[in-house]
């Protein structure tokens, strides 16, 4: 992974102004996940600093699910979804959290055996709500958060104080 090929991954996250709602800038990460090279650098930097750690990664729906695959797949280990409330046939832990423009819950099975080790990663850290209410989850059910990642980290939101040390492959 070079320095030129994670400068090009981040310039294909298109920044959408008003989405979901006025004064939210939306990251959109579907251009970098459309193109296999930015994808592989982003990937290869997600599991970097984790390598040998975890045995399955956990991704938050819904963006999150996409990482989480590939990560999966690149580091030879299993996915394990975490859904927003209502989605599994089987949940066996749910907690709610905030985000920056409203509140949800999400919710995962136990498909795992306890004492798992966990990498947990989503596409964004805004003000951390998710990645926590993840972390909350993962170890309801018994399992050790390894480390948390994303892709990106929006600086000034206090996302990495409500969650903890958290790699961001890129900080804007």
């Amino acid at each position: 992974m070079t320095s030129e090929a994670l400068a090009r991954a981040e310039s294909l996250i298109a920044t959408i102004p008003d989405f979901p709602e006025p004064g939210i800038l939306f990251r959109d990460i579907s251009p970098l996940m459309a193109d296999a090279a930015a994808l592989r650098a982003v990937v290869d930097a997600v599991i970097e600093p984790f390598a040998d750690a975890f045995d399955v990664v956990a991704g938050v729906e819904a963006r999150g699910f996409m990482l989480a695959g590939a990560v999966a797949i690149a580091a030879g280990v299993g996915m394990a979804p975490i859904r927003k409330a209502g989605k599994l046939p089987r949940p066996a832990a749910s907690v709610d959290y905030a985000l920056e423009y409203g509140t949800a819950s999400i919710e995962m099975s136990d498909d795992l055996p306890r004492g798992c080790r966990v990498l947990l990663v989503d596409d964004i850290l805004a003000t951390g709500g998710t990645l926590r209410a993840g972390q909350q989850l993962l170890a309801e059910l018994g399992l050790v958060c390894a480390g948390t990642a994303v892709i990106m980290e929006l600086d000034g939101l206090g996302g990495r104080d409500v969650c903890g040390p958290v790699h961001s492959v890129f900080r804007v």
